[in-house]
């Protein structure tokens, strides 16, 4: 007996439930012939694509050559339908190749695609899942580390064309607010949206992450949302003042203070798709800012002593609590031998002000011999700032992530503890040294929002470095050694780091969803309240992100295909 026979699962192709043709035909035209078949995006290095629904040619040496040029762009990928900005629970299977004779199958893709342009389009969708018992993904840009935007045998809703975004200098809604706001749909993206602040007049600024593809209405605020106003406002969810939403029973709401409160709650910060679909949201707007920034770097070409690096390490984050306290935001990259930080960030503060706080680190390094190369540089704006210093990410690569919260007190009481468990990120074992890295953020959420007005983890008001944990997975893997990578992730590298910050906890958007008790990791003392919540505007799991309130009781099942819920 096959295993998901135990299990109440969602309809998938060659299931008896699966829609018919003509079913698909009618969702189709109900969505304005916006119902697209899913095809990889590197479909056409291949010969043929050897889908769910039967196999078609698919080989294009011009398209091949476009897909092998732009696998790592973020923009080019996140304009795809459905695909993954980083790859490893799409499952890989249909990547750019010089060889068209290798396969390409779907993978962990979505089977159909909806390219929503109307949110009519979205509530069609919602309904034909919800009637036919379909897995259901909601994708706008596919800034994703953790497979929430992809999930096989799916139905994809792309809702990356919802791009309005409308500014208003006095708020008139409920909330106790009468600021500036903005009105952004699911689509907006950081970059642009802030571009389009710093085009106001006067310009302003809008908590976003620091990221330029990451969309703001989506996961971001779900999530919570981290960036560099963050130790200036709090998080992005601290900054919502109204959602416009679609339901899981199909109902278009608002969600506000006044309305639904306890679903406006919920959606600042309880989880990405796991309450409702936002189709608008509206936020803060704040004046803005001077800025000044400063580069350092400490690597390879400047020393190649391992035991001079980490101490140059260990003296940089000894300091942290200092950078946040002065309200610095703060982006690093560490690697074995590449302690790269680009940028610390001062808003509101002069280079001679950034020095100040910098100088007893900079002491530091020269009382120890520590080499380092640095740069500083004053803004106008923080936006000037934004589009010179932060660097570009790169997409196509496959990799499992983690990540903790550390507090001011387990920095203040163990950063040579903090130290070692990095130096465990970078190398969890002997096979796997030198694979790992993290990618740093000091912030204190508390700092100017210590009292919470959303549904993030309480822990994150005494924050000063969450770091995020990464460790590649190569191509062609087996299940065995993704198993066996995974426990690495969750039992050597997350273990250090959760031993050495007893404090801290973990960020939903930029976590290990498999970690135990995600909930408590997450969420904190709100778990249960959003428990509730989604029991009531959910109770049927139409919604499904791995690892959100009220998922407790489904699996995804049969080698990371199947989405049931245990009977």
């Amino acid at each position: 007996m096959a295993s998901w026979l135990t299990y109440g699962c969602k309809c998938y192709p060659g299931d008896e439930c699966w829609p018919s043709a003509n079913a698909w035909a009618e969702l189709n035209s109900t969505v304005g012939g916006n119902l697209l078949v899913n095809i990889p995006p590197a479909a056409s290095c291949h010969n043929s694509f050897e889908g769910p629904l039967g196999t078609i040619s698919t080989y294009d040496a011009a398209a091949c050559a476009d897909a092998t040029a732009m696998w790592s762009d973020e923009p080019w990928t996140v304009e795809k339908p459905a695909a993954a900005l980083w790859t490893y629970f799409t499952n890989d299977t249909c990547r750019p190749t010089n060889n068209p004779a290798e396969p390409c199958t779907l993978g962990f893709y979505g089977v159909y695609v909806i390219q929503a342009q109307s949110r009519d389009h979205i509530k069609a969708g919602v309904d034909f899942a919800r009637e036919n018992s379909l897995r259901l993904i909601i994708r706008n840009t596919g800034h994703d580390f953790i497979g929430r935007s992809t999930g096989w045998g799916s139905l994809v809703i792309n809702t990356h064309s919802f791009q309005d975004v409308k500014f208003t200098t006095e708020y008139s809604g409920p909330g106790n607010y009468n600021g500036g706001a903005v009105t952004i749909g699911a689509g907006v993206q950081g970059r642009a949206l802030l571009t389009q602040a710093n085009a106001q007049s006067p310009p302003v600024t809008v908590i976003t992450g620091e990221c330029p593809t990451v969309g703001v209405a989506g996961g971001l605020v779900q999530g919570g949302g981290h960036g560099p106003l963050t130790p200036s406002y709090g998080l992005v969810a601290d900054s919502a003042l109204s959602f416009e939403v679609l339901t899981a029973d199909g109902k278009y709401l608002t969600a506000n203070s006044e309305e639904n409160p306890d679903l406006f709650w919920a959606l600042k910060g309880g989880g990405p798709s796991a309450f409702a679909i936002v189709l608008s949201v509206t936020l803060k707007t704040f004046p803005e800012r001077k800025a000044a920034g400063v580069a350092l770097m400490i690597n390879s070409t400047l020393t190649t002593d391992t035991d001079l690096f980490w101490d140059g390490v260990k003296s940089f984050h000894k300091y942290s609590n200092k950078f946040v306290e002065a309200g610095l935001y703060v982006y690093f990259e560490l690697m074995s031998l590449r302690l790269h930080i680009q940028p610390f960030v001062g808003v509101g503060k002069t280079s001679a002000e950034m020095k100040a706080i910098l100088q007893p680190m900079f002491d530091e390094f020269k009382a120890k011999g520590i080499p380092y190369d640095a740069m500083s540089k004053e803004f106008d704006t923080l936006f000037d700032l934004y589009m010179e210093l932060f660097e570009g990410e790169t997409a196509g690569t496959s990799a499992l992530t983690g990540g903790w919260m550390f507090t001011h007190q387990d920095v203040e009481e163990n950063n040579d503890g903090i130290i070692e468990a990095f130096k465990t990120v970078v190398s969890p074992r002997e096979d796997l040294k030198d694979q790992g890295f993290i990618i740093g953020h000091l912030w204190d959420a508390g700092l100017n929002m210590p009292v919470s007005n959303s549904a993030t983890n309480p822990r994150f008001r005494k924050s000063t470095d969450f770091a995020i944990v990464a460790l590649p997975v190569p191509n062609g893997a087996t299940w065995d050694q993704k198993q066996d990578l995974q426990n690495v992730l969750t039992n050597i590298q997350d273990a250090a780091m959760k031993k050495a910050g007893p404090n801290g906890c973990a960020y939903v958007n930029e976590g290990d969803p498999y970690q135990p008790d995600w909930q408590d990791h997450f969420w904190g003392t709100e778990y249960a309240k959003l428990l509730e919540i989604r029991k009531k505007w959910d109770p049927h799991g139409i919604f499904y992100a791995v690892s959100t309130p009220g998922t407790e009781d489904w699996d995804v099942i049969e080698y990371g295909t199947r989405l049931c819920r245990k009977l």
